[in-house]
């Protein structure tokens, strides 16, 4: 078999992906930039349902985004116990 008949049998490799915190597709390429700074609501869904679902480990996550993995991990805690909005900054004392 030729090497053009070979390519054309296989099939595409498709990125990997998790569900996200809005019900689509989460890819590597859809996470926020490594030098993000401001983290809002999304974001830190985006990277919590990216390391729940394997897309990334708890290290990766913390050495990409320069998190400590209690902040990371505080993260995970307020979207179990509050879901989104328990990432709201602004609402942390009253979730306290």
């Amino acid at each position: 078999m030729s090497t053009l008949a070979q390519k054309a049998d296989e099939k595409p490799q498709a990125e990997p992906y998790v569900i996200g915190p809005d019900g689509l597709p989460l890819t590597l390429a859809d996470l926020p930039p490594a030098t993000t700074k401001r983290w809002v609501i999304r974001r830190k869904a985006e990277v919590v349902a990216a390391v729940r679902g394997g897309l990334l480990t708890l290290e990766e996550a913390c050495e990409r985004y320069q998190l400590t993995m209690e902040e990371f991990l505080s993260w995970q805690k307020a979207i179990d116990q509050y879901g989104l909005p328990g990432l709201r900054a602004t609402r942390l004392q009253q979730y306290r």
